[in-house]
């Protein structure tokens, strides 16, 4: 009986040592035609001028904050790299002869595309939130309208990402579409009441400005508000007179039509 046991055992070693000896030839040989390609691939992107395209986007600032490398074509090729190794694991675990692996395998590579497709929408959520933020950040501080709202777009800008990125590796996400378009409806009506309040000194001054042209003209010298001087320019918003002493002062275009203006 332990004779037989142990030729048993002989037998099941004897078949798996060339089964792991090829499981591990196939990790080795894989993991290094994966460094391989992704160095080819991080070359080719460079090449194509995905860096220099990423620096002027702002996409590098955003994946240095975000804590990932400031090039773009290397955190594309670390994602493709990850993917590849994964697949390279499971073909050489197969090997083994587990049949659970085999499936886990197939399952895998037909997944991974979803995979990576929401790390792209990730990716350029990330990106796009922060030109939104940034943009939005510009036009609230020259309007002077007070509140965070470039972070407030920047949020909803990055969840409709996310949101769409969940769906691709099928996550549900009926509540999270449903708050999204809410949080898209109280954005939008948050950022019509602030940008109208904010504009509407904006344009009383533009609206003045047909008033000035038609009552003064450039070169005329003037003074209003105690400030004396010639008239240089008149602006969308504002009138740029010139003292005698040299100076430019900017007078809004609202106060030469309401305020008492001596002619000279």
């Amino acid at each position: 009986m332990i004779a037989t046991v142990l030729d048993s055992a002989a037998d099941s070693v004897g078949a798996f040592i060339p089964r792991a000896a090829g499981a591990l030839v196939l990790l080795v040989v894989g993991l290094i035609v994966v460094s391989l390609l992704r160095r080819a691939l991080v070359k080719l992107l460079r090449a194509a001028g995905l860096d220099d395209a990423g620096e002027r986007w702002g996409a590098s600032d955003v994946l240095e904050r975000f804590g990932l490398s400031r090039s773009l074509s290397a955190v594309l090729g670390g994602a493709v790299r990850v993917g590849l190794v994964l697949v390279v694991v499971f073909a050489a675990l197969s090997l083994l002869g587990l049949q659970f692996l085999s499936a886990s395998l197939n399952a895998a590579i037909l997944y991974l595309p979803r995979v990576l497709l929401a790390f792209l929408l990730l990716l350029a959520g990330m990106v796009i939130s922060e030109l939104v933020r940034r943009q939005v950040d510009r036009l609230t501080t020259q309007m002077d309208v007070p509140g965070p709202l470039g972070a407030l777009a920047q949020a909803i800008v990055l969840a409709v990402f996310v949101v769409t990125a969940l769906a691709q590796v099928g996550v549900p996400t009926q509540i999270l579409l449903v708050l999204v378009s809410v949080l898209l409806a109280a954005a939008a009506a948050t950022l019509a009441l602030a940008f109208g309040i904010g504009g509407r000194e904006m344009a009383r001054e533009v609206s003045a400005r047909r008033y000035v042209e038609g009552a003064f003209a450039v070169g005329q010298e003037i003074t209003v508000s105690e400030v004396r001087g010639r008239i240089a320019a008149i602006e969308a918003t504002s009138t740029v007179l010139e003292t005698g002493e040299g100076e430019r002062v900017r007078v809004p275009n609202s106060q030469l039509i309401a305020s008492v203006v001596r002619l000279h």
